[in-house]
């Protein structure tokens, strides 16, 4: 059951009533590997994250999403960007949301814990970057791993 709609640049999609800064993470093992998420609440393949809490860093709060998400604890090592277009819009349909995308990627390095599914997904794996492709994921996700995998500097946008 889809409790979350991605929407770009649609002219059927709700107008955002909710901005919430949020994280992601591109943790990667020794081999480059990417740790991804399949998402419970839409089906598709992402990177670790979610919000940021009241009181809470960055950094803590991407670590602290990544545990929670993946079973993998992590410490952070850089940025890939920022990403707060206002023609990506988030819609939970639990509870009327629409959120205006705002998120910060980091990346970030294991440290311990091995890949376990919680209730926000439903598999956690290693995906070689060769591999990212075959995976079902939003437009948003895909450029957000593409501008990791580029490695052009810190995205802006």
């Amino acid at each position: 059951m889809t409790s979350r709609i991605d929407y770009y640049n649609d002219p059927d999609a709700p107008p955002p009533n909710s901005l919430v800064p949020s994280v992601n993470v591109v943790v990667t093992d020794e081999a480059g590997a990417l740790l991804l998420i399949h998402r419970s609440d839409n089906d598709n393949w992402a990177l670790p994250g979610g919000a940021i809490d009241l009181g809470e860093s960055i950094p803590a709060a991407a670590v602290r999403e990544t545990l929670e998400e993946t079973g993998v604890t992590c410490e952070i090592t850089g940025i890939v960007g920022t990403y707060s277009d206002p023609r990506h819009v988030i819609l939970y349909t639990s509870n009327g949301e629409a959120r205006q995308e705002f998120s910060i990627v980091l990346t970030a390095r294991p440290t311990g814990g091995e890949p376990t599914p919680s209730s926000e997904s439903r598999e956690v794996r290693w995906v070689a970057p060769r591999d990212i492709e075959s995976y079902r994921m939003d437009r948003s996700m895909r450029m957000r791993i593409n501008h990791y995998l580029q490695a052009a500097g810190p995205h802006i946008g």
